[in-house]
């Protein structure tokens, strides 16, 4: 399917979908589509993330993953109140990129052009880039230091991961990149070699713990997850905020994704997304399985974070830190790409 197709799909549902909620103010794209063009075919493993503007302040749950017409979308609310000001947009570089340019499905009352028209021109000036590298630094630290000694060692694996995964955004953030999440190693690698700093990028591999993997060992571990993925399916009852993204919709986003970026010798990028969707898996398998079918796949699992040195909080809590220590000279590296970024302007 082409992204112009898929997009066409993704806005009929949505427009459909606000003018029946009287609740909605408006809706519009995000993720990575939005910086691809409409006449190329949509990537194995992608969808289309649409954002729900809500009146609500605590909006419900987001729907999550889901087909439309043979279109994979992933679907999140948003309340009003995060897209009060332009300032308030252009400080947070999880928000900002979908108003970069126009990529506004439903806006009746114009607010979300209004705000798309400031945020743009705006966007790149160097005093916001380096407020959303800032933004993306805090949400490491956050992210590290909060993980919880007494939660299951699944939970403190999935918020290692993903709070030593926002360093990447840090960098892609300064290069005026979209910080996208299960392709944040494929992006930041481009984004380094663009910049003359791939001997940095393998440091950074190091670092997260995915330097010293092998395709062959990639897919064994792929092999694993794909069982405890399709049992894992199967027992969900519990609604989980990722619930949608262990599903037989999203399957081919994990094991076709993978594997195509296995085949395209990003397997050590690769390994992100599959350590991420091991702890959902387990996440869930806790909540909803019987006690033999946990017991069963936890070998394959503790077998992944052996290798990844995540064995137990005290590991965990070493590498938090070795991140943590790190972070100046990711930062270094980042005003680097700030001021060798042409697009950035001086202000």
């Amino acid at each position: 399917m082409k992204v112009g197709e898929a997009k066409k799909n993704g806005a009929e549902w949505a427009i459909n979908f606000a003018k029946s909620s009287e609740w909605v103010l408006g809706a519009y794209f995000s993720g990575s589509t939005i910086e691809m063009d409409n006449d190329e075919d949509l990537p194995v493993g992608s969808d289309v993330d649409i954002v729900v503007v809500t009146t609500l302040q605590d909006p419900p749950m987001k729907l999550g993953k889901f087909l439309y017409k043979g279109t994979l979308l992933e679907v999140t609310y948003l309340s009003q109140d995060q897209l009060s000001s332009p300032e308030k947009v252009l400080s947070s570089y999880h928000l900002v990129g979908s108003f970069r340019v126009d990529t506004i499905i439903y806006d009746p009352a114009n607010v979300l052009q209004n705000l798309q028209r400031v945020v743009s021109t705006k966007f790149a000036q160097k005093k916001w880039v380096l407020t959303r590298c800032e933004d993306a630094r805090k949400r490491v630290e956050t992210g590290l230091n909060s993980i919880n000694s007494k939660v299951p060692l699944h939970e403190q694996v999935m918020s290692f991961l993903f709070g030593s995964g926002v360093t990447t955004h840090i960098l892609l953030v300064a290069a005026l990149r979209n910080p996208t999440i299960r392709l944040r190693l494929v992006k930041v690698k481009e984004v380094l070699e663009n910049y003359r700093l791939e001997g940095f990028y393998e440091e950074l591999l190091e670092l997260l713990g995915y330097s010293h993997f092998t395709p062959k060992r990639v897919e064994y571990h792929l092999n694993n997850l794909e069982k405890t993925f399709d049992v894992t399916v199967n027992v969900s009852r519990t609604p989980f905020f990722f619930s949608t993204d262990i599903s037989k919709d999203s399957r081919p986003i994990v094991m076709e994704g993978s594997r195509e970026l296995i085949k395209k010798s990003l397997h050590r990028e690769a390994f992100f997304w599959i350590a991420v969707t091991f702890t959902r898996c387990h996440t869930i398998l806790a909540a909803d399985a019987d006690a033999d079918t946990q017991s069963s796949h936890l070998p394959a699992f503790h077998e992944l974070l052996n290798e990844l040195g995540l064995s137990s909080h005290p590991d965990i809590k070493m590498k938090s830190r070795q991140v943590l220590d790190f972070l100046p000279v990711i930062w270094d590296t980042a005003e680097k790409i700030i001021h060798e970024n042409h697009e950035i302007i001086d202000k």
